[in-house]
């Protein structure tokens, strides 16, 4: 998944998407290796993905099909595509608080919750406990996204690793843009109280997980 998420952030810098310079603290790759290079290396990263899903252990209760399955619908036109189509074409429109959501639940809550569901599947957990593992990622990659559109406006870009204030000079669709910067914090904690309460199901076991939750709201970069 992380493979997937790089090939996306290669993409998105790219002149023809959001034309960034800067990310994770270094100059994009198209900035270094020019926009084909750029292309080819996120077409790279997206085929070895599953090269590396195609090598792992089946588990008694999830095969092979539904490992490839799982990751295909996250990276693909039902899921990050159809999410960014709309982030690209929302640039400079008024958006609802819907629309917004629409964005986020397929970009960066999409390949969350599919990280944490292939963990969870990896370790053999049983339907029920994959469903409050899924509700968890969902309400977690919402609040990240959150508390990074807030970053965005709050942070340098030295600290953030990425140009900030980009997204208000492209007009995107941002928490903060659409309900206000107050309200976004108030979101932010609302949706980690929801992916905390997701994992009572799992009790002692999901300490990493709250862990998680609550570093991602407290983070400052």
């Amino acid at each position: 998944m992380e493979c997937i998420h790089t090939y996306s952030l290669i993409h998105d810098d790219l002149p023809s998407m959001d034309n960034d310079d800067f990310r994770r603290g270094r100059a994009t790759c198209h900035k270094v290796f020019g926009d084909g290079i750029a292309v080819l290396a996120g077409d790279a990263l997206l085929t070895i993905a599953f090269e590396i899903a195609a090598a792992a252990e089946t588990w008694p209760r999830y095969d092979m099909r539904e490992i490839i399955r799982e990751i295909s619908v996250a990276a693909g036109s039902r899921k990050l595509i159809a999410g960014q189509v709309a982030d690209l074409e929302g640039e400079g429109q008024k958006h609802t608080r819907a629309q917004l959501r629409y964005i986020h639940e397929n970009k960066t809550a999409a390949l969350l919750t599919t990280s944490v569901r292939l963990g969870a599947m990896s370790a053999n957990t049983t339907p029920t406990r994959l469903n409050g593992i899924s509700d968890f990622g969902r309400a977690l990659g919402l609040a990240f996204q959150v508390i990074d559109d807030i970053l965005d406006l709050t942070q340098t870009s030295e600290k953030l690793g990425k140009s900030a204030g980009k997204d208000v000079a492209a007009q995107k669709a941002t928490y903060p843009a659409v309900i206000g910067l107050e309200r976004s914090r108030a979101e932010a904690a609302r949706l980690t109280k929801l992916a905390h309460d997701a994992l009572k199901p799992l009790g002692k076991k999901a300490e990493t997980l709250h862990a998680l939750a609550n570093h991602l709201l407290e983070r400052e970069y």
